[in-house]
């Protein structure tokens, strides 16, 4: 239900009745005045207090709706926090069972990501980028790729030959990028078609 007109006595029991109905808070509504309401003379000649409800649609809710829907069709029961900063959208997850969401290096959790950005974007005229984290995996995974980009250079820096390391999304691989571009002994490309494209660190030539 995306719209729904309401009555009530008062402005107060015509937007509860409303929202009961919607099954909404307050927060998701939009409330558009059609009548005021009035008491009348002694109770004679009085008006309902008439209402317009309209059920917002932000990115912030499209993604928490759709992740709603998904987690409970996955058995799961979880809690999310939605911060929306100008074209970007994080979006915490809280719960038992998060691994699950996480899945194996995190492919569930970037296939959640993906799905929840084409639902956020989609018939939108702007661009918000989605980011699901939960258990604060994404700065883990991020650390660990940090570390990964320094010791394999450091073979490569020793062994003198390129090394190929094993397919990553594109996330994943600009972190390891960014890690090295600044590295004075190795350089760093990507190879391969999705979603088998791989990091090449390759010997920086004097």
């Amino acid at each position: 239900m995306k719209q729904l007109e309401v009555t009530g006595k008062t402005y107060d029991e015509a937007l509860m009745s409303g929202l009961a109905q919607m099954a909404l808070p307050s927060d998701k509504v939009d409330v558009e005045v059609l009548e005021e309401g009035s008491k009348g003379f002694l109770g004679f000649g009085s008006k309902p207090c008439k209402l317009l409800l309209r059920k917002k649609d932000t990115p912030a809710i499209r993604a928490e709706e759709f992740l709603g829907k998904v987690t409970e069709l996955m058995g799961l029961n979880v809690t999310m926090q939605v911060e929306e900063k100008e074209e970007a959208l994080t979006v915490t997850m809280e719960g038992d069972n998060q691994g699950i969401l996480i899945g194996h290096r995190g492919e569930t959790l970037d296939a959640l990501q993906y799905l929840t950005s084409l639902q956020v974007n989609k018939g939108g005229k702007d661009y918000h980028r989605v980011t699901l984290d939960t258990e604060g995996y994404r700065a883990k995974r991020e650390q660990t790729l940090f570390a990964l980009a320094n010791r394999m250079a450091a073979k490569v820096q020793k062994s003198n030959r390129r090394m190929v390391l094993e397919p990553m999304n594109p996330y994943e691989r600009r972190i390891l990028h960014a890690t090295l571009q600044d590295n004075p002994y190795v350089t760093t490309h990507s190879e391969g078609d999705e979603p088998n494209r791989r990091v090449v660190i390759t010997p920086r030539r004097a």
